[in-house]
């Protein structure tokens, strides 16, 4: 009898789909530094994935499979890449693979105590791991969510309950011109007005300036308005830069107001040295937002927001229903569905669990350290290439630089550069995305993952220079 209408499959054709998806992740990992970073796009093959109908009989889990390997994966820009240096690189763990293969596979439920016991222990102490590496107090807690977006969202709806007690009239929130656009996309579904963010304009170094906050918190209060959060960056996704937080704590706490952090790519530095030097004070902030998926090596999605006081969580999100009342327990974070925006919701701590105790944190950290490390050989090598300018110098992995033509000509400076994604994309070697810093277009790359080697950033440096030459001779014949 055919069991397709239950949904499930024999033992044996279970293993036999397992081996296969297996088989199909370690033929990719084997080949995947000989693979291009950004595909060359099929627009017909893709128009055509549109227009499939919806199936109603059954097709063979085979070419199921071959189509995703064909149409999806070989249509995707590789992130994990070791010469994909574009945006926040996010280079995964093995280890972390299977954890989520494990929590979906058990289809594990972590959100109400009595479904999920276990689950709810491992997430509490992995986020009690993460506090102590941000070292925040013994008091602060968290919880998973999806990514940064969440977790900046879901601090500012605490800063909102706690601070504000839920009334937003006049409430005003301050950042600098380099904070993601997380931020105030997330007061805007709180409910804030666009006016209500004070968006400052950074320093030389690209940092919020604590004397231009002071001018501004002064002045908004002097018109009645009420300063309530500063919302600070632990990594800047344009450059790196770290927004001065012991100095910002010092203020906030003599001024009354919430020091929320972005964190998402950055926090983890705080591992390394020179990290720790450049966060000092990300300790005493009141909330904090993460991706383990970027500077810890784990799969999407993996975010976490933390608070200083973990029942600042329960205070703002609680709620429940008739039906869930047998399935309660008292106590601090016994109900994780409680702590955040979802009730149904992944066992996203595990594959940090699992690729914690695995690797262990030294080897994670030193992982993290290899990041400054390429980001600085990149710069040097940018250097003595002799065609670029830098913009800012390695920091955070980080490092910015534009072209820089042998007749000087600014605007032609702008251009190339600008077209240089375009240029990389075509032809897929290697990939390092673009941002703008004062009005003026710039190249980035983001040097985070450690599997990058010297070869990798000889070869991205190399690339970057002849397109750039190509360009200018395309350019210049245009004129």
């Amino acid at each position: 009898m055919d069991d397709r209408h239950l949904l499930s499959f024999s033992r044996e054709d279970m293993r036999e789909i397992g081996y296969a998806v297996i088989d199909s992740l370690l033929d990719y990992y084997d080949t995947r530094d000989q693979r291009r970073v950004a595909p060359q796009l099929d627009h017909a093959a893709l128009e055509a994935i549109l227009r499939e109908p919806l199936p109603h009989e059954a097709s063979d889990w085979r070419d199921v499979l071959g189509q995703f390997q064909q149409q999806v994966l070989e249509a995707t820009n590789h992130v994990d890449h070791p010469r994909f240096f574009g945006y926040i690189p996010l280079a995964n763990n093995f280890i972390g693979v299977m954890a989520d293969t494990l929590a979906a596979g058990h289809n594990i439920f972590n959100a109400v105590w009595l479904q999920g016991p276990g689950a709810a222990q491992i997430e509490r102490l992995t986020v009690d791991w993460l506090r102590q590496i941000l070292r925040m107090p013994a008091q602060a807690g968290g919880t998973f969510v999806s990514g940064g977006s969440v977790a900046n969202l879901s601090a500012l709806a605490v800063a909102r309950t706690i601070w504000l007690d839920g009334e937003m009239s006049g409430a005003v929130v301050y950042c600098s011109d380099q904070l993601h656009f997380a931020i105030s996309r997330g007061l805007r579904v709180l409910g804030f007005a666009d006016e209500q963010l004070r968006v400052l304009p950074s320093d030389a170094d690209y940092r919020l300036s604590l004397e231009t906050l002071r001018a501004a918190v002064q002045a908004d209060r002097a018109a009645g308005l009420r300063p309530f959060c500063v919302a600070a960056i632990a990594g800047a996704t344009s450059t790196g830069a770290v927004d001065p937080l012991d100095a910002l704590a010092d203020y906030c706490a003599d001024e009354g107001l919430w020091l929320h952090v972005d964190g998402a790519y950055g926090a983890p530095a705080i591992l390394t040295e020179p990290g720790a030097r450049a966060l000092r004070g990300l300790g005493r902030v009141h909330s904090l937002a993460l991706d383990a998926h970027k500077w810890l090596f784990q799969p999407i999605e993996c975010g976490c927001v933390l608070v200083r006081e973990r029942q600042w969580l329960q205070q703002t999100f609680a709620a429940s229903g008739a039906y869930l009342k047998d399935m309660e327990q008292p106590g601090e974070e016994k109900n994780y569905g409680y702590l955040g925006i979802q009730l149904t919701r992944q066992f996203r701590a595990l594959k940090l669990w699992m690729s914690f105790k695995v690797f262990g944190l030294d080897a994670i950290s030193e992982a993290i350290a290899q990041g400054f490390a390429n980001a600085e050989l990149a710069e040097r090598l940018l250097r003595e290439a002799g065609c670029w300018e830098i913009v800012t110098p390695a920091q955070m992995a980080i490092v910015t630089f534009r072209y820089r033509p042998p007749c000087g000509d600014a605007a032609l400076a702008d251009e190339i550069t600008h077209g240089l994604v375009g240029q990389l994309l075509d032809d897929g070697g290697a990939f390092a995305s673009g941002t703008r810093l004062r009005g003026r277009p710039v190249m980035r790359i983001c040097a985070n993952n450690p599997r990058t080697s010297e070869a990798d950033l000889r070869q991205t440096v190399a690339l970057l220079g002849r397109l750039a030459v190509e360009l200018h001779a395309a350019l210049k014949d245009q004129r």
